[in-house]
């Protein structure tokens, strides 16, 4: 029987155990095309043999970038980490003078390309990546060289025995991956994991994911190169789940209903835009059909764990759940049981709502640097607590500092950031990890995340603000598309809000409100103001006087990962919006 210390484990794993005719399962050409375990296998040892014959050592780097994700990202994770050297998976979305660096700093000596537009992003700087030896494509794109070349290469089985000599020589504590953090502010920083740091906990997750073994697909579309989704698909593999790619975020609709998946991952924002559309389909019902929908999310947002709002409520849901809620299952499928979410904080209306149309999310806690999770909900057990990130894993620890800051240790915790001895040691003090994070553990052992240590900020007043608490209260509002609250050392904290364009064309319509044809003229129509204000003042009643948003502006601008408002995880990056908008921050308080 395989046991599993190294990432590669996984598939000679699953092949043991659950030999899956789609293993991995992604869409060409409109096709959904399936890989078996064995032939997932298969192609990882025969690209490790071609990575031999191009002389790649133990130790070296070999970048992955990739615009999707598709089914030769893990099939070239597993030839690569195979010989020893270390995969630098890479956002597809950040700049050149990002990839540059990232290369550079990490000395990649291959890169793997998924397509034309990253291709042309990579061959606008690898002369200046003196490490860099050559360059392959999954796409088949004339004139270069592609992933089935080197697929080719490695046809020839001679040196097989050589692959077995480098994968016994990889030992559980051997770096596996760098993966370099989009950073809200400054240079990305190279995370050093190892096999062990992954791989522990990707088992110890494994205990509070109520998942069967077979017979279950999985949907994914979150980031691969991002640490959350990537654990998450070697965690598919260790059940024996199908994993099924989706195209992309525009098509999740299409794909959630050809594949039916039992369970996906998610991050916060996309919880949102799909809830909010729900919510916009029940407005444009009318007569007894609306009343009854309302009346479903009402009883949804009231929503208790295990009965707890008692028999008469009980008996509610499950009429709302024939009526309304079953619809909405139906959108996403009609299999879907669960949602993992992660990366930045849910709001808890959220958690109750899809909990009460019977697919809860459980919500999880880490960081790039934990490998990632520290704690995550898990529906058995009564382990699931709304507004909080769970119960801490098993042989993770956590301990809260006296400033309120979450520290973890454990064989999650990253071997360091790479090249960077100094920031390491400032972070990893006595074994603990500093998180950056607030948060506290209640009595019954749930973790609570109260804000980001490095994003609060006090007012002139020596107030103290917590922007995310604020931020997220307010992205409740269907006007509001995306918010960043300042006001460090100001007499009072404000805002900087990105409305939603879609919505307030829908509104204003309704309405008879003439807005004019651009978003400038949007963010500058007294009426829109005057109703997004109105927002603001309704929710601002949640908080104590001294943090209410006392004043805000509009920007016309679409906040997005390519404008550098956004990281790829969808955090806002508070440096580079400050900046950009500095006038409006003038306007505010001068």
């Amino acid at each position: 029987m395989t046991k599993i210390t190294r990432l590669f484990d996984f598939p000679y794993y699953q092949l043991e155990n659950n030999n899956l005719p789609d293993a991995l399962v992604t869409k060409y050409n409109g096709e959904w095309v399936k890989t078996s375990t064995q032939q997932y296998i298969d192609q990882a040892n025969t690209l490790s043999r071609a990575f031999l014959k191009l002389g790649v050592q133990k130790n070296d780097k070999i970048a992955i970038i990739s615009s999707n994700n598709r089914t030769e990202w893990n099939i070239t994770d597993i030839g690569v980490l195979q010989t020893g050297a270390q995969t630098v998976p890479i956002y597809p979305t950040i700049s050149e003078e990002d990839y540059q660096y990232i290369l550079n700093h990490s000395e990649s000596t291959y890169c793997i390309v998924s397509d034309i537009e990253v291709l042309n992003k990579i061959n606008a700087i690898k002369n200046n990546v003196p490490s860099l030896k050559d360059v392959y494509t999954f796409d088949e794109i004339p004139g270069e060289k592609n992933l089935k070349d080197l697929l080719s290469l490695g046809e020839d089985t001679s040196n097989q025995n050589e692959v077995e000599d480098r994968k016994n020589s990889v030992t559980t504590d051997n770096l596996a991956t760098i993966i370099y953090t989009s950073g809200t502010t400054g240079k990305p920083k190279g995370v050093m994991l190892s096999h062990k740091n992954i791989v522990s906990n990707v088992l110890d997750s494994s205990k509070r994911i109520p998942f069967e073994s077979g017979n279950v697909s999985a949907l994914s579309f979150l980031p691969v190169c991002h640490i959350f989704e990537r654990m998450i698909l070697y965690l598919y593999q260790y059940y024996g789940i199908s994993i099924y790619y989706a195209e992309s975020i525009e098509k999740m609709s299409d794909n959630l209903k050809e594949v039916k998946p039992k369970v996906m991952s998610a991050v916060p924002r996309l919880l949102e835009k799909v809830y909010d559309k729900i919510y916009a389909k029940g407005t444009e019902l009318t007569g007894l059909k609306k009343k009854i929908f309302f009346w479903a999310i009402d009883l949804g947002l009231r929503y208790e764990p295990y009965g707890a709002n008692g028999f008469w409520y009980e008996f509610q849901l499950k009429i709302a759940r024939k009526l309304i809620f079953s619809k909405w299952k139906e959108a996403l499928g009609n299999r879907l049981e669960l949602m993992v979410s992660g990366s930045a904080a849910l709001q808890p209306r959220l958690t109750r709502v899809f909990a009460a149309a019977g697919i809860p999310i459980m919500e999880g806690y880490g960081l790039t640097e934990t490998s990632p999770v520290i704690a995550v909900n898990d529906m058995r057990n009564h382990g699931f607590k709304i507004g909080t990130v769970g119960k801490i894993l098993d042989n993770v620890e956590v301990k809260i500092a006296e400033d309120g800051e979450i520290l973890c240790k454990g064989p999650n915790v990253m071997l360091g950031y790479y090249k960077d001895e100094k920031l390491t040691s400032e972070v990893i003090v006595n074994g603990y990890f500093h998180t950056g994070d607030i948060g506290e553990v209640d009595s019954e052992g749930f973790l609570k995340i109260t804000d980001r240590k490095k994003e609060m900020f006090k007012t002139s007043g020596g107030k103290y603000i917590a922007p995310q608490i604020l931020e997220n209260t307010m992205k409740q509002s269907r006007f509001i598309e995306q918010i960043m609250v300042i006001g460090e050392g100001q007499k009072m904290p404000a805002a900087i809000i990105q409305p939603s364009f879609d919505f307030i064309k829908e509104w204003a319509q309704i309405h008879k409100i003439n807005l004019g044809a651009t978003n400038e003229e949007i963010v500058n129509n007294p009426k829109v103001i005057e109703r997004i204000a109105q927002e603001v003042d309704t929710l601002n009643t949640k908080f104590g006087n001294w943090e209410k948003i006392k004043r805000f502006e509009l920007t016309p601008d679409i906040w997005s990962i390519e404008e550098g408002h956004l990281t790829p995880t969808l955090k806002l990056k508070r440096k580079v919006i400050l900046e950009k908008y500095k006038g409006l921050y003038e306007k505010i308080y001068n």
